[in-house]
């Protein structure tokens, strides 16, 4: 069949529906699925995340939290397709995030921006943050 010649050299071509490429959605996939084990909490981020990225690794969405998928211009072939995968990267991700946390990152205009965001906020450590749990623990102690 014609466009098929792609295909059967080992080629990946531009077609979104080549389930090689970063912008192939699987008839299965929806937005509302819960693919990691726990909500995303102010207190386990660096479990979640890790979790999130093997999931988004296996479904080839890393590019849409890393930066390295690049939205394209808006009069490219490719724009739609990248338009709608990223959102169900966004819905994946916050599918999977406490409600407080998902109300603080729903504006968010790119998967990009919730990721960054979110390591921006949680991954860091803070003295401030430090503080606050070392005098939780110690009051719990009593």
């Amino acid at each position: 069949m014609a466009g098929d010649e792609g295909n059967r050299s080992g080629k990946s071509t531009n077609d979104p529906m080549a389930t090689n490429l970063p912008m192939y959605i699987h008839p299965s996939d929806y937005p509302k699925q819960m693919h990691v084990n726990e909500t995303l909490t102010d207190m386990n981020y660096t479990d979640w995340s890790q979790e999130m990225m093997n999931f988004l690794f296996a479904k080839n969405k890393v590019g849409f939290v890393n930066g390295s998928l690049k939205k394209p211009n808006e009069d490219s072939e490719e724009y739609m397709s990248w338009m709608r995968c990223d959102a169900m990267v966004k819905e994946w991700l916050t599918t999977a995030m406490e409600k407080d946390i998902r109300s603080s990152v729903k504006y968010a205009n790119s998967a990009y921006e919730i990721w960054n965001d979110l390591k921006e906020r949680f991954a860091k450590e803070s003295a401030p943050r430090a503080y606050e749990l070392k005098q939780t623990l110690s009051t719990t102690h009593m």
